[in-house]
């Protein structure tokens, strides 16, 4: 199986825009570790997108972003 040319620059693009990583390094990085990083970025947004709204508990809010795949629904 492929993977696919629009999940691939979507992760690449997700990961540099929030690390600034150059967009080779990303591209170099093994899969699992690529999406690793997309799962942690979206659980680090989670976390902060809960602590603006004023939840309780923004670590809740983040184990349950990781858990579903990390980026939310933008693929």
């Amino acid at each position: 199986m492929t993977y696919g040319t629009q999940q691939l620059l979507e992760e690449v693009s997700y990961v540099a825009y929030h690390f600034h990583w150059p967009f080779d390094q990303i591209l170099d990085l093994e899969h699992p570790l690529r999406r690793e990083f997309v799962q942690r970025i979206g659980a680090m947004n989670a976390a902060v997108n809960a602590l603006t709204a004023g939840e309780a508990d923004p670590d809740e809010a983040a184990a349950g972003t990781a858990a579903s795949g990390g980026a939310g629904s933008w693929w």
